[in-house]
C-alpha cells in the first residue's frame, strides 16, 4: 500500500473533500493529481472510500480514516513538540457556560504549574466542537456527551448535571409536582421557554416528560440558556435550565428540581489521538474539579 496515497486520503477525509484538501494541505499539489492517486488507492483496496458529492465517507472510508488518523494527525504536533513549543500551547474549545463558570479557575491552576502557558480559547456550540477537533483547531473540548461522535473522537466523562425548570421568583410553584398537578389530559398548559428541539437539553427534558406521560410544548424557543432565564424573570413563562453545582441562581428566578428519573446532561472532555502533556494535565485538573462538583451536587 502506498503511504503517500494514505496521506492524501487522510487530508481529503479531514477537510471533507478534494478541493478543500488541496487548498489546506501543508504542501502544494494539484487537484487532478490528488484525484488520480485516491482512485489508485481505491483500486488497490477494491473499495470506494467516499462519496464525492455531497462528500461522505463510506463505512470502508471511516474504518481506514480511523486507522490512519492517530499517525497523520500527530505529525504537526510532534514537529512542534520537538521544537520545544507544543507543550506550552493549549487550544481549548468549550461552550460559553463552561468557559464562564469553571474554566477560569482550572486554567489559573494550570498556569500556576506552567508559567509559560500560552492559551487559545474558542467558544463554540456543541455542533461546532467536533469539527474543530477533527480539523485540529483544538486540543481539548468540553462538550455534551448525549450524542454519538464520529470515528477518531475520544470522550472522557466528567460529570452528570441534573436539569431543572426555572420559575419567576414570586411564582407560587415550589415543586415539579405543582407543575404536573395542573396538567390537563396529560398536557402542561403553562408557557414553556426552551432551547430549540435539536438541542440536547431540550431533548432530555422532553424524554423525561414522555416517561411520565406528560406533554409540554414550548411556547418560545431561545438559543441561549442564560437568555431563557431573563425571559423567565420577566414573567414570560417557565424555562428549561441546567442545575450546575456551584453556579449562582440568576436574579429574579428560582430553580425547580426535576424528579431523579429525568435524564441528566452528561458533560465530558473530547480529544483525538493521545493528548499531549499539557492537554492531559488539563484533563486531570478537570477530573478533579468534577469530583468537587459532584460533592457539591450531593449536598
Amino acid at each position: 500500500m502506498n503511504v503517500h496515497h494514505l496521506e492524501l486520503f487522510y487530508y481529503v477525509a479531514k477537510f471533507e473533500g478534494i478541493t478543500e484538501a488541496v487548498r489546506r494541505m501543508p504542501y502544494g499539489i494539484q487537484q487532478p493529481a490528488v484525484s488520480g492517486q485516491i482512485l489508485q488507492l481505491e483500486k488497490f483496496l477494491e473499495v470506494r472510500l467516499f462519496h464525492r458529492r455531497p462528500f461522505a465517507l463510506t463505512p470502508a472510508g471511516e474504518e481506514l480514516y480511523d486507522f490512519i488518523y492517530p499517525f497523520f494527525s500527530r505529525l504537526e504536533q510532534i514537529t512542534d513538540q520537538l521544537r520545544g513549543e507544543e507543550n506550552q500551547h493549549l487550544r481549548l474549545a468549550a461552550s460559553a457556560a463552561a468557559l464562564t463558570h469553571h474554566f477560569p479557575e482550572l486554567l489559573h491552576k494550570l498556569r500556576s504549574e506552567i508559567p509559560t502557558l500560552r492559551l487559545t480559547l474558542r467558544e463554540l456550540t456543541h455542533g461546532e466542537i467536533e469539527t474543530a477537533l477533527r480539523k485540529q483547531e483544538a486540543d481539548i473540548a468540553i462538550a455534551i456527551l448525549n450524542r454519538k461522535f464520529s470515528p477518531g473522537i475520544k470522550s472522557v466523562k466528567l460529570i452528570d448535571i441534573p436539569l431543572a425548570i426555572t420559575v419567576p421568583e414570586d411564582s407560587p410553584v415550589k415543586t415539579f409536582r405543582d407543575i404536573s398537578a395542573k396538567a390537563s389530559g396529560g398536557e402542561i398548559l403553562h408557557p414553556l421557554i426552551s432551547l430549540p428541539k435539536i438541542e440536547p437539553v431540550a431533548q432530555l427534558i422532553q424524554q423525561g416528560l414522555t416517561s411520565k406521560n406528560l406533554r409540554w410544548e414550548p411556547s418560545m424557543e431561545i438559543t441561549e440558556l442564560n437568555l431563557i432565564q431573563r425571559y423567565v424573570a420577566k414573567g414570560f413563562g417557565f424555562g428549561v435550565a441546567v442545575d450546575i453545582p456551584g453556579a449562582p441562581v440568576e436574579e429574579g428566578i428560582r430553580r425547580i428540581k426535576l424528579p431523579s428519573d429525568f435524564p441528566p446532561l452528561s458533560i465530558g472532555a473530547l480529544h483525538t489521538g493521545n493528548p499531549k502533556r499539557i492537554a492531559q494535565r488539563l484533563l486531570d485538573l478537570a477530573a478533579d474539579q468534577a469530583t468537587i462538583l459532584k460533592k457539591k451536587k450531593g449536598k
